[in-house]
């Protein structure tokens, strides 16, 4: 998600971006198909939120994905113990790159 260059993922950053979140400090923990006009995730952001949430586009159509909108974002940060994929977050929570990084300076 971080570096592709296909549309969706580009898409995908720009959205998520839009939401307020880091594509550098937070993890996909999945995306995938959900019918013919959408997919559906979950992002853990760099704070440690976690998000569910359907991204829409015409999955049909060549291109389609240029102008993907996300639906559906919910905050599932107090409840995703109890979600299907709940270890798979809990890895992402593992796998997530520091917030903030300490660069310690040699004189």
């Amino acid at each position: 998600m971080r570096a592709s260059p296909l549309t969706l993922w580009v898409r995908l950053r720009e959205l998520l971006a839009g939401r307020g979140l880091s594509i550098s400090t937070s993890v996909l923990v999945f995306l995938f198909p959900d019918g013919d006009s959408a997919e559906a995730g979950v992002v853990v952001s760099d704070g440690g939120r976690v998000y569910e949430f359907d991204i829409s586009y015409d999955r049909m159509r060549e291109g389609g994905d240029v102008n993907a909108v996300i639906e559906h974002w919910h905050d599932i940060t107090s409840c995703w113990q109890a979600h299907p994929f709940h270890s798979e977050i809990a890895d992402a929570f593992i796998w997530r790159p520091p917030a903030r990084r300490t660069y310690l300076v040699l004189s």
